[in-house]
């Protein structure tokens, strides 16, 4: 229940505004050739777009929860090592780790790669060979991994210590307590944070255009250097990612709504 005085639920005029600029660029998309036009070559973006950040979210969930069960270890070394991860790449600009994966560490996994083939006597691997958008995933991981390492901890720290004493009471091994017991109940209360991290994901993918990989920011680009239409071309570049964000945003908060009345 609210507290006394405060209002229970704001209407979201916030909606109202971007729904009806999104409603008038739709009609500009549906009314003008040009925007069409625009708009069908972006789309081809949307997929590698979209592919990015799931690829990369997915994988960092994957690390940060490894991270952060690290950092909550009993081996000291064990947490500093996490905490030194942690805090390097938390303090690395995204667009600076995209570039130094992409030029430095790629071309050097690249060399460790043809080492240990080169001792099986099979050919090298060019460096060109180790895709662009494939380097761009492995940079948002190692970025967004760090990020959501703290947002696992936090939600792990969170639960009850009489909840893993009574499930230790009920003969439950480690792995089953973990499974069972802790990340359901730390899942629930970090979830909103995971969904923000996801839509910042959506929007951060934008990024691996630096590195000339086709997404929607890179296509806008092409388009726009090549018909001039700036205001046109980042209009419909803008409602793509809108479209997407608020989408998103929306569905999660309702599958948090769900959650909550589960818990």
């Amino acid at each position: 229940m609210a507290p006394r005085g405060a209002p229970s639920r704001d209407f979201p005029l916030w909606l109202v505004v971007v729904v009806a600029t999104g409603l008038w660029l739709f009609w500009e998309v549906l009314s003008s050739d040009l925007y069409a036009d625009i708009l069908r070559k972006l789309l081809r973006g949307v997929w590698i777009t979209a592919t990015v950040a799931v690829v990369a979210y997915g994988a960092a969930c994957l690390l940060g929860l490894g991270l952060a069960l690290m950092t909550l270890s009993r081996r000291l070394l064990v947490r500093q090592a996490a905490r030194l991860y942690v805090e390097v790449m938390r303090g690395v600009p995204i667009i600076v780790l995209l570039l130094y994966v992409a030029f430095v560490l790629a071309p050097a996994l690249v060399d460790l790669w043809n080492w240990g083939r080169g001792l099986l006597g099979m050919d090298p691997v060019r460096p060109r060979e180790f895709s662009l958008l494939w380097r761009a995933v492995i940079a948002l991981t190692l970025a967004y991994s760090a990020f959501l390492a703290e947002v696992f901890r936090a939600g792990l720290l969170s639960v009850e210590r009489g909840q893993v004493e009574a499930a230790m009471a009920m003969g439950l091994g480690p792995w089953a307590r973990f499974r069972l017991v802790v990340f359901p109940q730390a899942f629930r209360t970090v979830f909103p944070a995971l969904g923000n991290d996801f839509v910042a994901m959506v929007k951060d993918s934008s990024l691996v255009s630096v590195l000339g990989v086709t997404d929607v920011t890179q296509l806008g680009k092409v388009i726009a250097a090549g018909n001039f239409r700036y205001f046109e071309t980042y209009n419909v570049v803008a409602l793509i990612y809108l479209t997407l964000t608020i989408g998103l945003s929306l569905a999660l908060r309702r599958l948090e709504r769900r959650l909550r009345g589960r818990g």
